[in-house]
């Protein structure tokens, strides 16, 4: 009886071991990340009109799913998340949106790597921004509660429109009919996602 209760344990054991080994970062995977978040700087660059303030579809943020399939990419994603949000400055936000936008993608990152289904995972960021940056500006435009539904209204739409519809659209059709894509963004779980 104690040899099965052992065995159960030292799965359990190896399958936290092995994800958190997902998390170590080679020369390649910091090279990765390097592009992950030049890419996310300049799409968010690129598409300023549209990635900044309460009504915002930040098109940089279809690159989250990455997290998804590779939790390495965390770092990448906030690095590049934080400073795409050195911009806001000067689209008259202050620098706490570096912080807890930048915050609120990490939040975002760390829920998702766990999850199995790749449609609740394009959730989370959808939640966590409507949340974090709703709260954030409703502070920064001294609103009141009522304001702040708003502003998490807004932020959630934008963040669903473009990684719940546009990204989870992309990344569900390459998965599924690219067979050379899981290597090139070097997926190492959930390559057999539930939908």
């Amino acid at each position: 009886m104690e040899n099965i209760d052992e065995k159960k344990q030292l799965s359990w054991q190896e399958r936290v071991k092995n994800y958190f080994s997902l998390y170590k970062l080679k020369t390649k995977d910091i090279a990765t990340n390097a592009i992950v978040a030049a890419l996310y700087v300049a799409l968010t660059y690129a598409f300023y009109w549209c990635s900044y303030g309460m009504i915002q579809f930040r098109i940089s943020e279809f690159l989250i799913l990455l997290v998804f399939f590779n939790p390495n990419y965390i770092y990448g994603l906030t690095i590049g998340c934080a400073l795409a949000n050195i911009y806001s400055v000067s689209m008259g936000l202050t620098p706490v949106d570096i912080v807890f936008g930048s915050l609120a993608t990490l939040i975002s990152c760390l829920l998702m790597s766990p999850m199995r289904h790749m449609f609740f995972a394009s959730l989370i960021p959808a939640l966590m921004n409507g949340l974090i940056v709703g709260a954030e500006l409703t502070f920064l435009m001294g609103g009141n509660g009522a304001f702040f539904y708003v502003n998490f209204g807004w932020v959630f739409l934008g963040e669903f429109v473009v990684i719940s519809i546009f990204s989870y659209a992309l990344f569900f059709a390459l998965m599924k009919k690219n067979t050379a894509f899981p290597k090139l963004i070097n997926a190492k779980r959930n390559i057999e996602f539930r939908f």
